[in-house]
């Protein structure tokens, strides 16, 4: 439990303490119940706090007879359980309704409320709560004499008691329904379904005043089929094993009296009048009107059979007039008819009223059949039009979502297809871009092919032109037998040795522009050097282009040398964007078989374990391996970054997009 269900909980232990007032004046009551409640309206509290507060509150106000603080509270706690979307609050507050209304006899609303909150705690499956109300639905609809649907009523209420193994209820129903079958006058029935309430009654602690209950039932179903042996025996073992005359006085009377109009049947002794005088006494003493109807009337009975009709119509008039009073209507309609057996002068009167009111209590009892009836009907209809509605609501969630799943699919493929289409776009616009670098670097190797052409032109023409000349030119001067002093003879002899000389400069310039080391190869570098250059430009840093000598890039396949340039590109783009280094090597170098590019970077670097899945890598890597190479890259933080890429210069097998 947290600290604050905790707090919640000391909470509501204060607030009951408080309400702990039933020693005060009823007046006094009334103000403190409507203090709480003005302190609870004003109390900053959660709607789920406050609801508790409420309902302890109404509680305690129905207790203490307080109707209009019942009413106010549990109304105020309804609308907020409604507004919570509480099921089991809501049920709760239909339950105080229920018990309200049948306290003040309003049946129907009774009936009303208990049908709500039973719907309610059947949707929680709550089967203990379900039972109750379905036992109080039975219960109200029996006391109007509407057996059949009580029965129907406490046989769910049963079969829910069971799933959850409620003893004290599955007896209290099981009794009930021994009851109906009494007023029925199916007494086998009766019998055995007191019978079954007998069963659950055993496993109950402390059950002398229900034991004493289900025996006096026992009784009186024999009393009603006339077996009077029979129910004297019941009546006097509950009065034998339980000192009720002590514990339960209503019991004890009851008992006595049903016990004396059973001898009544059977013969005439002192036993009789005592008893019924005595069952009287603690029933005036007690206020217990409709007991003392029924003794006044079992009084009516007894001095009937001793033939004391003055007596006799006495008591059976005591018995109609308070009968009357209280709304015993039962116990009027035996009053009467006993009345019109005993005085011959009014007997039609009595007979009269009697017609007539039980002519009107018929009515009354179809009128409440047919409320409770309606009531049943507009509370399924309004949990099937609930259902319906439900359903209704369940059915556009689902085509909402389908209608949502469909739309994003739609968007989805749409996305895709403009995605596919962009990188079709961009596969077709990088294929342009490598047509145009082949033909780049084919016009590069041509015009290096025509530079070196030239030079050997110029170096032939040198050598078989302008050197052969020259030497003709020397030999003739050499074969002149000159005339002079000795200082133009030395000063010929010495330009013969400069023209020499300059053969020799002429034939040294003609071998090296014939010779000179260079293949087509240079176009690839030269590209790869401007690369470098306008990068370096835009980054700000420095750098080295280097290859080994052994390395010869007519041995490289234009297609290769195409990926190598777009793997360089790739990472001089990524030390642009995000290295901050101030100088980039590239190194090419032929090992064995196979051509190795070294790419390093002096920059910030970067966690190479966890940072190694980004396009440009992706792409770099891609192209590695559709060459039948290897990729590797290092960096860490702070020291930089290497990139190694190693191909093989033999025949292989290249994947185009």
């Amino acid at each position: 439990m947290t600290s604050e269900e905790n707090g919640t909980k000391d909470s509501l232990t204060s607030f009951k303490s408080q309400l702990t007032i039933d020693s005060l004046p009823a007046h006094e009551q009334k103000i403190a119940l409507e203090q709480q409640f003005q302190r609870i309206s004003n109390k900053s509290l959660t709607d789920s706090t406050r609801y508790d507060y409420l309902s302890i509150l109404a509680y305690k106000a129905f207790a203490l007879e307080q109707k209009e603080l019942f009413k106010t509270a549990n109304s105020t706690a309804e609308r907020i359980a409604q507004r919570l979307g509480d099921t089991s609050r809501m049920a709760d507050a239909h339950w105080n309704y229920g018990a309200y209304f049948l306290q003040e006899q309003v049946y129907d609303s009774a009936y009303y409320h208990y049908k709500q909150a039973s719907e309610l705690y059947e949707q929680k499956q709550n089967w203990y709560y379900t039972g109750k109300m379905l036992y109080n639905m039975a219960f109200i609809r029996s006391r109007l004499r509407d057996y059949t649907g009580s029965e129907i009523l406490i046989i769910r209420a049963i079969s829910h008691f069971k799933k959850v193994n409620r003893d004290k209820q599955l007896y209290e129903s099981y009794n009930l329904l021994g009851i109906i079958y009494k007023e029925l006058e199916e007494y086998d029935r009766a019998h055995f379904y007191n019978d079954e309430a007998f069963d659950y009654l055993e496993k109950l602690p402390d059950n002398f005043s229900m034991h004493a209950g289900y025996l006096n039932n026992a009784g009186v179903i024999h009393q009603k089929q006339g077996k009077y042996e029979f129910a004297i025996e019941k009546f006097n073992e509950a009065l034998q094993k339980f000192d009720l005359e002590r514990k339960n006085k209503n019991l004890y009377a009851r008992l006595i009296d049903n016990r004396a109009f059973s001898q009544l049947h059977l013969k005439m002794d002192e036993t009789v009048l005592t008893d019924l005088t005595r069952s009287y006494q603690y029933r005036d003493s007690l206020q217990n009107e409709s007991g003392m109807v029924i003794s006044n009337l079992h009084f009516s009975e007894y001095y009937a059979k001793i033939n004391d009709t003055n007596q006799a119509i006495r008591y059976a008039q005591r018995a109609s007039v308070l009968a009357k009073e209280i709304g015993n209507n039962r116990d009027y309609l035996m009053s009467l008819k006993l009345l019109a057996s005993l005085d011959q002068q009014q007997a039609n009167d009595y007979l009269q009223t009697y017609t007539t009111l039980s002519d009107s209590l018929i009515q009354a009892e179809r009128q409440w059949r047919n409320k409770f009836a309606r009531i049943d009907f507009e509370t399924d209809e309004y949990i099937q039009e609930t259902k319906r509605l439900e359903q209704q609501k369940t059915w556009i969630l689902w085509l909402s979502a389908g209608l949502l799943l469909i739309l994003s699919l739609a968007y989805f493929l749409t996305r895709q297809y403009a995605r596919n289409k962009q990188l079709l776009f961009e596969s077709e616009q990088q294929k342009a871009n490598e047509q145009i670098y082949l033909l780049a670097l084919r016009q590069q190797s041509k015009m290096e092919e025509g530079r070196i052409q030239e030079r050997r032109r110029i170096s032939e023409d040198l050598h078989d032109g302008i050197l052969g000349k020259l030497f003709g030119t020397r030999l003739n001067l050499g074969f002149l037998n000159l005339k002079g002093d000795q200082e133009t003879k030395q000063l010929h002899k010495k330009y013969l040795e400069e023209l020499q000389t300059i053969e020799k400069e002429i034939r040294a310039i003609s071998h090296e522009l014939k010779y000179e080391m260079t293949d087509s190869g240079m176009g690839f570098h030269t590209l790869v050097n401007n690369l470098l250059e306008s990068r370096g430009t835009l980054g700000d840093f420095e750098y080295t282009l280097t290859r080994s000598d052994n390395l010869n890039w007519e041995e490289v396949d234009e297609k290769m040398k195409v990926n190598l340039y777009r793997i360089i590109q790739e990472a001089l783009q990524n030390i642009v964007k995000y290295s901050k280094a101030t100088h980039v090597t590239i190194d090419f170098q032929k090992e064995l078989n196979h051509l190795q590019l070294m790419i390093c970077d002096n920059g910030i670097g970067f966690n190479s374990n966890r940072s190694s899945r980004g396009i440009g890598l992706k792409n770099m890597r891609s192209r590695t391996e559709k060459l039948l190479g290897t990729f590797e890259i290092k960096s860490e933080p702070n020291e930089g970054t290497k990139i190694s890429v190693q191909i093989p210069l033999k025949t292989f097998t290249y994947e185009t997009k």
